[in-house]
């Protein structure tokens, strides 16, 4: 038996695809300014932040960063003595930062706000036009009078040369920030934010860690020094951190009580991952995260019927408007235009793609001049972002290779984070660096990059001073106040004068 067919297209002014934090804030912006909103979502509204990234692994984090505050300051040091953290507690303030994954509270937000939701995979079907398959199989048809945006995010990226790899069941993200229960052993392979803090959060929670890294460095997109510094930081915790090194195949073993492996399953469902390396070497574990890169979740929306290729990051110009398709009604925002893979960026951009969509509904002319309502320019401006681990990592803008690379005559100057007064007070033995690259001709900063515990609490001052584009000789009479590690900026900018 065949499920019902919808015959009778469906009419909306704006339909999102895709209900994360980025699609969110695209419909809030155009119900709000009176368009009737439809928004499509084949998982649970909220989205991959939600529920298997940002949320749940600062969940994860937060208890590491907050015992080892306590540790670094005599009085609470005491206090808290040798204790570790209580996986189960931590586990289950985790699942309650995810609302157990139920989305009802997000749904219920649509329904406060006056979005309509479609549940169900949503695909374009034609120019202004969105097919959504339901679960029980049947479809509807939506049509849009203005705009359609694609807000589908990203998916990771499983590498396609490692032998066993799909039998060996390995964890992406999502697994990683939603195991229930503590691994005994983990390897982590990649060196990036997601491979790095993963990795901070169950050696805190008392896995046996072995971070697996195919170059010979972290966090290859920041200073040089930043992964430096939280390489020694996951060794400081006991993590085995392992440069150089390759997997080249995966094969998941059955383990039975007595501890014997084979290839079947295991009456008690008990299981180990043996990976082999490239230099020979055999490493066995229970569980492996693969954190080795994204790509866009657009293999099947329907890109093909209006020209564009399945599987694409989506190009677009600074108003979020897709490059490539005619009449300006297709927009893509977030993870899936690659310009910034940041939660707190793909809202940004939502609230530029739903004011530009706003705006060609009521027949005005956009601005899309350098800063103007409807150009997202911070996206090449500075986006900042933070690593919780332990020590953080936090940056805005460019590095100093990225600088040189675009041509710009740069000045670079670093501190040492520990000797400023305020920082002394955060830990007895604060560890930590400070960097600004200082444009010589502009006279402004154009990237920051900080390194130690609570930096991020620096972020926002250095965005300002980046994306504001705010000159030194103003930037001077902002005066940080004392005792505090934001002190550190009179030395930064004393190295800008000088």
């Amino acid at each position: 038996m065949t499920s019902p067919q919808s015959t009778t297209p469906e009419e909306f002014d704006v339909i999102v695809i895709g209900a994360g934090p980025t699609g969110e804030n695209v419909a809030d912006r155009t119900a709000a300014a009176g368009l009737r909103t439809v928004i499509v979502e084949s998982e649970l509204v909220g989205g991959e932040c939600s529920y298997w990234a940002c949320m749940p692994s600062k969940a994860l984090l937060r208890p590491v960063a907050a015992l080892a505050d306590a540790r670094a300051v005599a009085g609470s040091r005491e206090a808290v003595g040798g204790g570790a953290l209580d996986p189960a507690a931590v586990l289950a303030r985790r699942d309650s930062f995810t609302s157990h994954w139920q989305d009802d509270g997000q749904v219920q937000w649509l329904r406060d706000t006056g979005i309509e939701l479609a549940r169900g995979h949503g695909r374009l079907a034609g120019e202004r036009q969105v097919t959504v398959e339901g679960e029980d199989g049947g479809e509807r048809l939506l049509v849009a009078r203005h705009a359609v945006a694609i807000c589908t995010g990203s998916r990771p990226v499983l590498p396609y040369d490692v032998a066993g790899l799909a039998d060996a069941r390995p964890w992406t993200n999502r697994e990683a920030t939603g195991s229930p229960t503590v691994p005994r052993r983990l390897a982590v392979v990649g060196g990036g934010v997601v491979g790095v803090e993963l990795a901070t959060a169950w050696r805190a929670l008392g896995s046996e860690v072995v971070l697996l890294v195919r170059g010979g460095g972290l966090l290859p997109r920041m200073e040089p020094f930043a992964g430096e510094l939280v390489a020694d930081g996951l060794r400081d915790l006991g993590v085995d951190v392992r440069f150089g090194t390759a997997v080249t195949a995966l094969e998941r073993r059955a383990v039975d009580t007595a501890g014997a492996t084979d290839g079947a399953s295991a009456a008690d469902g008990r299981s180990e991952v043996s990976l082999t390396l490239g230099d020979g070497g055999r490493l066995t574990v229970d569980e492996v995260l693969y954190a080795t890169g994204r790509a866009p979740r657009t293999a099947d929306v329907g890109l093909e019927q209006v020209g564009l290729h399945p599987g694409d990051w989506l190009d677009v110009d600074d108003s979020c408007t897709v490059l490539g398709v005619d009449g300006a009604w297709l927009y893509a925002a977030g993870d899936v235009n690659h310009r910034a893979l940041l939660t707190h960026q793909g809202k940004y951009q939502a609230r530029i793609t739903g004011a530009a969509i706003v705006a060609r509904a009521q027949a005005r002319p956009l601005d899309t001049a350098r800063w103007g309502a409807h150009a997202a320019s911070a996206d090449s401006a500075g986006a900042p972002q933070v690593v919780f681990t332990q020590p953080e990592v936090a940056s805005v803008g460019l590095t100093l290779d990225a600088a040189e690379q675009a041509g710009l005559r740069v000045k670079v100057i670093d501190h040492d984070l520990g000797a400023v007064a305020g920082a002394s007070l955060y830990g007895d033995d604060y560890r930590g660096r400070a960097r600004v690259v200082f444009d010589l001709d502009r006279e402004v900063l154009v990237g920051a990059t900080f390194v130690g515990p609570g930096v991020s609490e620096l972020l926002h001052s250095a965005t300002i001073a980046v994306v504001g584009e705010v000159p030194i000789d103003r930037l001077w009479h902002a005066v940080p106040a004392y005792p505090t590690i934001s002190e550190v900026w009179l030395r930064l900018l004393e190295g800008c004068r000088g």
